[in-house]
């Protein structure tokens, strides 16, 4: 996908974040801010695929304000294969 989608499934509305004409996203991970979080309060980490660039990137978005620009796009030395899956398990 060349965006990630949050929609309000009681509202209708939606918001996208566009990764860019020739990006690709793997599956998208919901982290929360702490424990007890809002299921706003957190953030959305994804990799991405850049087709354009060869080059793959771990980006961290803010999941209240997904039409921002991300938290965080890290640049990584090789590409991540499509389908790569991860989870996030708080240090708790």
């Amino acid at each position: 996908a060349t965006a990630i989608v949050k929609y309000d499934l009681q509202t209708g509305d939606r918001t996208v974040h566009d990764l860019g004409p020739a990006a690709q996203s793997g599956e998208p991970v919901f982290v929360p801010a702490h424990a007890g979080a809002g299921e706003d309060h957190g953030y959305l980490v994804t990799f991405v695929y850049d087709k354009a660039d060869d080059m793959s990137r771990f980006v961290v978005l803010d999941a209240a304000d997904m039409s921002a620009a991300p938290i965080a796009s890290v640049p990584l030395p090789q590409r991540v294969p499509h389908g790569f899956h991860g989870s996030w398990f708080a240090d708790e």
